[in-house]
């Protein structure tokens, strides 16, 4: 039985069952995964009194329906939000008189506030496909709170509520449908972008997406040149493997003429 293994044949009928296993196991996995993602929001930035771009990923449809609209609840702490232009989408606000006026932190008083931000797309995205939307706000002074985003996916047939909120010790894993959320960390110090005013000003979301732009790209141009030594070394380290291989395969030949001899 070990014999019959070491041939070459049959290592690669164990290599290739092995191959299949692996990758029906992958498949399935994927599968999983695919199946359970949420809408969620993904910030670039915590920091308490401070901008922050959330990016909302749409990671499929309603029960294989394309998505055609998506409407994102803003929680009552904040008191607007700039949406980002997508190609595919048109953005619209939503506003609401409030009860009583609200103080802010410069002193001046507000009595509407942005409640939606409502994405609606050109054409029905696809089941199959995701894509994202991405808002600009300015975080409160908070450090320690949740802030929910109930998101209504609204399809060509149907639709998906996420605005589950966990109970107090409840796994939001456990949820079926949860809000996408966020929670605000300390605030950093000397932060500038605390005095900017209120979420929406031009100047503060420009300089976050300006920001957040040069991080990318240096990011990359890093990870580009790392690629590229980390290529030639490797390389390298081939060349010299296959000139010790071709060596010892000459040096063995020899051997072995000489014995015939």
């Amino acid at each position: 039985m070990t014999r019959a293994l070491s041939t070459p044949s049959a290592l690669r009928r164990t290599f290739t069952a092995t191959a299949v296993a692996g990758g029906t196991a992958a498949l399935l996995l994927t599968g999983v995964s695919a199946a359970s993602a949420h809408v969620e929001a993904t910030p670039n930035n915590t920091a308490a009194n401070s901008y922050s771009l959330l990016t909302f990923a749409i990671p499929h449809g309603c029960d294989q329906a394309g998505t055609t609209k998506m409407t994102i609840t803003l929680p009552e702490e904040l008191n607007d939000a700039q949406p980002t232009v997508n190609p595919n989408w048109t953005a619209s606000k939503v506003t609401e008189e409030l009860p009583q006026p609200k103080k802010l932190a410069d002193g001046t008083s507000i009595t509407t506030r942005t409640s939606q931000i409502v994405y609606t797309a050109k054409a029905p995205l696809s089941h199959e496909l995701r894509d994202t939307l991405v808002l600009s706000v300015k975080l409160p002074d908070m450090a320690g709170k949740t802030l929910y985003f109930p998101t209504l996916q609204s399809c060509e047939t149907g639709q998906t509520d996420w605005s589950q909120i966990p109970q107090a010790g409840q796994d939001e894993e456990s949820l079926k449908t949860p809000a996408p959320s966020v929670t605000i960390t300390a605030a950093k110090s000397g932060d500038g972008h605390a005095g900017h005013g209120a979420a929406g000003s031009g100047d503060g979301m420009a300089q976050t997406a300006e920001t957040t732009s040069a991080d990318t790209h240096s990011n990359d141009d890093g990870g580009a040149q790392a690629r590229s030594w980390a290529g030639l070394v490797a390389g390298i380290g081939g060349l010299v493997l296959g000139g010790v291989a071709l060596l010892g395969g000459v040096a063995l030949l020899r051997g072995r003429r000489s014995a015939a001899k």
